[in-house]
């Protein structure tokens, strides 16, 4: 039967397309992601997290946590999050935390993680470096500085934190390290499969277009064109490494102009992965209305203003600054003449 149906011409095309670009994706991401993750491996082991600690630690007190905390946000900054909570569950029995104050790291954890590996991603989808790494701690150290004082001005979630979890010991071996990151690169190629044969079918029934017109409003509000909404889509649901690969060929397809796609990677620098990531920092003991809602509506207003003031550039300043040339956006009058006519805010 399945021999009948790979047999016909359509099918055979279909499926030989979607392996190209599975393959495609996959390789992209991965050229990207093995480096780097090797490098913060060689880092960690030489004892350099702890040293780059010191520098965020007096940071801490500007949204009310201590300075050991700075340790665990510079782990989850070169990491991931995983590495983050078991350093953290470590850590905080000897600290006395409210709520409010796990709530507040819980958002910096989330908003800045892995950027060795992510902003990486970014820089490939079209953003250049500096632009993509100050947004990411730019605005972790902006939404808490914010939830903290907005925490401390109500005498919200000040009662101490109750630990909802404790990790088990973990062989932490070279040998352990690397068969941990291997499980993790196959899982990517399995959901970039699961995902990418399903945006086909998707598309294959018009579903997309149905989705373009939901979230429409939305992103009209925010000043990003409706065609970058696959792009938002797979990275707010997704991630910015499970989707990174698919970030990048949105971006290199040539249909979205730099500005939506500087817009749309600005919102998923500071609002990705919505779902896991957020039930994962729930296990610190984090409350959802900063971890969740605050957070939401932080990216929300952010990037409404972001593309508000990116409208006022010139296109010089943005390709300077803010945007570079990927394969597949050929050049800057290409992207000159993709600025489509000015929005009506």
């Amino acid at each position: 039967m399945l021999k009948t149906v790979a047999k016909h011409p359509f099918v055979a095309h279909t499926l030989t397309e979607l392996a190209k670009e599975i393959y495609s994706v996959c390789y992209t991401l991965f050229k990207l992601m093995i480096p780097v993750i090797i490098l913060v491996k060689i880092l960690e082991e030489m004892g350099a997290i702890p040293l780059i600690s010191q520098f965020l630690e007096p940071l801490m007190s500007l949204m009310g946590l201590p300075d050991s905390m700075g340790l665990v946000w510079t782990t989850t900054l070169l990491t991931n999050i995983y590495a983050g909570m078991l350093l953290f569950f470590q850590m905080a029995p000897q600290e006395n935390l409210s709520v409010a104050q796990v709530t507040v790291l819980s958002g910096l954890m989330l908003i800045a993680h892995g950027l060795p590996v992510e902003v990486r991603i970014v820089q490939q989808a079209g953003v250049r470096f500096i632009a993509a790494l100050s947004i990411r701690l730019g605005g972790a150290l902006l939404f808490g500085i914010l939830l903290h004082h907005i925490y401390q001005w109500g005498g919200w979630l000040q009662q101490p934190v109750e630990l909802l979890w404790s990790p088990p010991v973990v062989d932490i071996s070279l040998k352990t390290w690397a068969i941990s990151q291997l499980e993790s690169l196959a899982m990517i190629v399995v959901v970039i499969s699961a995902l990418m044969s399903l945006l086909r079918f998707l598309r294959f029934i018009h579903v997309e277009r149905l989705m373009i017109w939901l979230l429409q409003p939305v992103l009209r509000l925010l000043g990003i064109g409706p065609q970058a909404t696959s792009l938002t889509i797979i990275g707010i649901t997704l991630g910015l490494s499970f989707g990174g690969g698919l970030l990048i060929r949105e971006a290199q397809t040539g249909h979205i102009s730099k500005r939506d796609i500087f817009s749309a990677l600005c919102l998923l620098a500071l609002c990705h992965s919505l779902i896991e990531d957020t039930l994962l920092v729930l296990l610190l003991g984090a409350d959802i209305s900063g971890v969740l809602w605050f957070r939401l509506l932080f990216s929300l207003v952010f990037v409404a203003l972001m593309t508000r003031w990116l409208a006022r550039t010139s296109d010089s300043f943005q390709h300077r600054f803010l945007v570079r040339s990927i394969n597949g956006i050929a050049s800057a009058k290409q992207t000159t003449s993709q600025t489509e006519e000015p929005r009506k805010d």
